[in-house]
C-alpha cells in the first residue's frame, strides 16, 4: 500500500494526481486524515489489494477543511480514479455539471436489496447511482444521565420538556446545553431539528432545495421556537468562543447537561464518563409528524475523469460489501450503509441503528442539503440571532437574498 502525506494545500495535490501512474494504480482521494478513518481505510486498502493481485491502491490524504475547499479543482483539473465524498445535495452538485461517473451497473437486483430506498435515494439522480454508500451515522441529545437525575429531569419526549429541563439544569447550577458555535455548523442541528420537528421534511425539503423563502412564516415560527430555547437560558453562554471540540470537554466533565450532535462525539468520551453519558431522539414538538432524523451518509465515488475506471468499480464493488462495511464501520464507529452488515457491539450505535431504522425519512443536514454557499450564510445568520435575537429580521432578509442569488430559477 502506499500512502501520502496528509496533503494541505489542492496545488500541491494537484501535481501530483498528474504525474503518470502506472497500469493497475488506482488513485484514491480520501479526506481520512483523523486516526480512526485513517486506520480504517488503510485497512480497506490492504485487504482490497491482497483480494485484487496486480491492482495497487496510491492514496492521497487531505485534512477535511482542504478536501472541501480543493474537490471541485481537482475533479475538473487532475481527477483521481476513486474519492470519498457527502451523499445528498453534495454530491448532486457534481453529478449535474458531469463531474461524477455513473455506477449504476453495481446496482444489481442482488446488491439494490442490501441498501434501504432511504438511503439509495441519496446517490440517486435522475434512476441512476453515482456512488456507493457505506457509512451513517445518528443526531440526537447526548445528555448527562447523572446530571438530569440530579436535577429532577425525566424523560425529555416533547418540547416542553426540554424547555423544563433547561429550567430544573439551570436552578441545579448546571449548564443546560453544550454548544460550540465558533464552528458555525453545530448551530445548524438545532435549525434543522426544530424544523423538521416543527414543519415536517417535505417543508424542510423545499427550504433546502431554495424552493422556500427564508421569510416565510414557518421559518420566522421555527426562530420563534428557538428564541424559547434562548429565553430559558438553555445553552452555555460562551458557546461562540468554543469549538465543538472544546465545547465536548463541558459534557464529559459533568458541567453540562446535554449536547445536540452527532455520533461522531463518542470517540472522545473518556471511560470515566461513558456510563453516565446516554443517547435521546430530538423531542417533538408538532405532534402526528412523520419521524425524520440527521443521518449523514458518505459514499465513495468515480470521478467522470478517472484514468482506471475498471479498477475502480473493483473497488466500490468491494465496499459494498456487507463484510468490509462491517469492519470499516467498526474501526470509524459509525453504521454500515449496507443493511446486511452487522452494527458493532457499541450501545451508542444500537440507539442509533434503532433510531434511523424507524424514521420515515433522513436528511444529510444542512450543510449538505443545501448550497455550500447559501449554508454558510445561513449558519453565520444562526449564530447572530443566538447572540442578538433581536436582530431576526436582518438575518433573515440576508438569507433569503442569498437564496434568491443562489437559487435564481427557482
Amino acid at each position: 500500500m502506499h500512502l501520502t502525506r496528509t496533503l494541505a494545500a489542492a496545488a500541491v495535490v494537484s501535481g501530483l494526481l498528474a504525474a503518470p501512474v502506472a497500469a493497475g494504480t488506482i488513485v484514491f482521494n480520501t479526506d481520512t486524515s483523523d486516526p480512526q478513518p485513517k486506520a480504517a481505510f488503510e485497512a480497506v486498502v490492504k485487504q482490497f489489494e491482497a483480494e485484487n493481485p496486480g491492482v495497487t491502491v496510491k492514496m492521497n490524504v487531505y485534512d477535511h477543511e482542504s478536501y472541501k475547499s480543493s474537490i471541485r479543482n481537482w475533479l475538473t483539473s487532475a481527477p483521481p480514479d476513486v474519492a470519498l465524498w457527502y451523499s445528498g445535495a453534495r454530491m448532486r452538485q457534481f453529478v449535474t455539471p458531469g463531474l461524477l461517473e455513473d455506477v449504476s451497473a453495481l446496482f444489481t437486483p442482488e446488491t439494490r436489496v442490501q441498501f434501504s430506498p432511504k438511503v439509495l435515494d441519496t446517490v440517486t439522480v435522475d434512476d441512476k447511482q453515482f456512488g456507493v454508500p457505506y457509512s451513517y451515522y445518528q443526531w440526537g441529545l447526548f445528555a448527562r444521565t447523572d446530571l438530569l437525575q440530579k436535577a429532577g429531569v425525566g424523560d425529555i419526549k416533547t418540547w416542553d420538556d426540554l424547555l423544563g429541563a433547561c429550567d430544573k439544569l439551570r436552578a441545579a447550577g448546571i449548564e443546560p446545553v453544550d454548544l460550540g458555535s465558533k464552528d458555525l455548523w453545530p448551530t445548524a442541528g438545532w435549525f434543522d431539528y426544530i424544523d423538521l420537528r416543527l414543519n415536517g421534511y417535505e417543508f424542510h425539503t423545499q427550504l433546502t432545495e431554495g424552493r422556500v423563502s427564508w421569510q416565510d412564516p414557518k421559518v420566522r415560527d421555527v426562530f420563534a421556537h428557538w428564541k424559547q430555547l434562548l429565553d430559558h437560558q438553555c445553552f452555555i453562554k460562551n458557546h461562540t468562543s468554543l469549538s465543538w471540540q472544546e465545547s465536548q470537554s463541558l459534557l464529559y466533565q459533568g458541567k453540562a447537561g446535554m449536547m445536540l450532535i452527532g455520533n461522531f462525539i463518542t470517540q472522545g468520551i473518556p471511560a470515566d464518563a461513558a456510563a453516565n453519558i446516554g443517547f435521546m431522539t430530538f423531542p417533538t414538538i408538532t405532534a402526528g409528524l412523520p419521524q425524520t432524523e440527521e443521518a449523514p451518509i458518505e459514499s465513495i465515488n468515480i470521478p467522470t475523469g478517472a484514468k482506471n475506471k475498471a479498477d475502480a468499480m473493483k473497488l466500490l464493488a468491494f465496499m459494498m460489501r456487507a463484510d468490509v462495511q462491517t469492519t470499516v464501520n467498526k474501526t470509524l464507529r459509525q453504521l454500515p450503509a449496507n443493511n446486511q452488515a452487522q452494527v458493532s457491539d457499541d450501545r451508542y450505535l444500537k440507539a442509533g441503528a434503532a433510531q434511523l431504522g424507524t424514521a420515515v425519512h433522513l436528511t444529510q443536514f444542512l450543510d449538505r442539503d443545501t448550497s455550500e454557499d447559501l449554508a454558510t450564510i445561513a449558519m453565520k445568520g444562526f449564530q447572530e440571532f443566538m447572540v442578538k435575537p433581536e436582530r431576526l429580521d436582518a438575518v433573515l432578509a440576508n438569507i433569503e437574498r442569498a437564496r434568491k442569488r443562489i437559487y435564481a430559477s427557482n
